[in-house]
């Protein structure tokens, strides 16, 4: 039987490809590896070696117990086997287990099969010994939206326009459709043209209908100046729950949740109720609910009574 000291086994290094990954050796420890585990046999893989970057290892530790005839293993059976895991090692690192096996659960297994001798295994393979990051293609973001932001932008290939308070504006059938049916229905419809086979849109304002066809082509809405970010999402949450875009809705229920102020509590929660935003009411109540911002919105409006 092994004694109670630290024994070292080096094992040879794993290789993918053409070159080796720093070489590893197996830490043994038959009594544990500190006074907290005394009582059990400890092992570690070590990568024993310094290393420029870290190396990823897939590995397993076990205990193969061996009976030999003669010139040749009889028989192998593992007495102990931990699962397959991979770990990051840094140079000089170690990774395994203080508890890798009660110290007398395993020399009894031994004993119970009158096995002359026992190895502790590690199967391992070295996961980024194989350099590709010359090689790799580096995928860019996707820029879908902006090539459609251009072609609204640009009119190219536009089959529909809409009128809305004398302003016009050019757009794709198929785009809008695929967007939101409620738009391909209400507004696209034969009934919704006029002769000159215009689309007629009324209880919009022009640049909210703007937004309103940037966001169907990008998803994302347009930059506007501080002052104007609450008056626009307004007209956008009214318009959105109008033509069934259930995303900007609730992008817009979130900007407004923080903008509430005594200014404009009061409104903000009637447009809730009116369009079942239940997170915009209930922020608007939660800023009424406190004492000096009621007392505020009151005086606001005796003011300007």
């Amino acid at each position: 039987m092994p004694s109670a000291s630290g024994r070292r086994r080096e094992s040879a290094s794993a290789i993918l490809a053409d070159k080796e990954r720093g070489r590893h050796d197996l830490k043994y420890y038959p009594n544990g590896n500190n006074a907290e585990w005394k009582g059990h046999v400890s092992v570690f893989l070590v990568l024993d070696e310094d290393v420029p970057e870290l190396v990823s290892v897939e590995y397993r530790l076990s205990v193969v117990a061996e009976t030999r005839a003669l010139f040749f293993i009889h028989r192998k059976e593992k007495l102990v086997s931990k699962p397959e895991i991979v770990r990051k090692f840094r140079g000089r690192e170690s990774w395994g287990y203080s508890n890798f096996a009660k110290r007398q659960e395993l020399f009894n297994r031994v004993r119970r099969r009158n096995v002359d001798t026992f190895t502790i295994r590690c199967d391992h393979v070295v996961r980024n010994g194989f350099r590709t990051e010359e090689a790799a293609a580096r995928v860019p973001p996707s820029d879908l939206h902006k090539h459609l932001g251009d072609l609204l932008q640009s009119g190219r290939g536009a089959d529909v326009m809409f009128e809305v308070a004398g302003e016009r504006f050019v757009a794709h059938r198929c785009v809008l459709g695929a967007r939101s049916p409620v738009i391909s229905a209400e507004l696209l419809g034969a009934a919704a043209t006029d002769n000159a086979g215009v689309v007629l849109v009324e209880g919009v304002e022009p640049w909210a209908f703007r937004a309103l066809l940037r966001y169907a082509y990008t998803d994302a809405l347009p930059e506007v100046d501080r002052e104007e970010e609450d008056g626009l999402h307004r007209e956008l949450l009214v318009a959105a729950d109008r033509y069934g875009l259930e995303r900007l809705k609730l992008i817009c229920e979130d900007k407004l949740c923080n903008t509430i102020d005594v200014g404009t509590v009061e409104t903000t929660l009637a447009l809730a109720k009116k369009l079942h935003c239940h997170v915009l009411k209930e922020a608007c109540s939660d800023f009424l609910s406190r004492p000096a911002n009621l007392r505020a919105v009151v005086a606001t409006r005796v003011a300007s009574e």
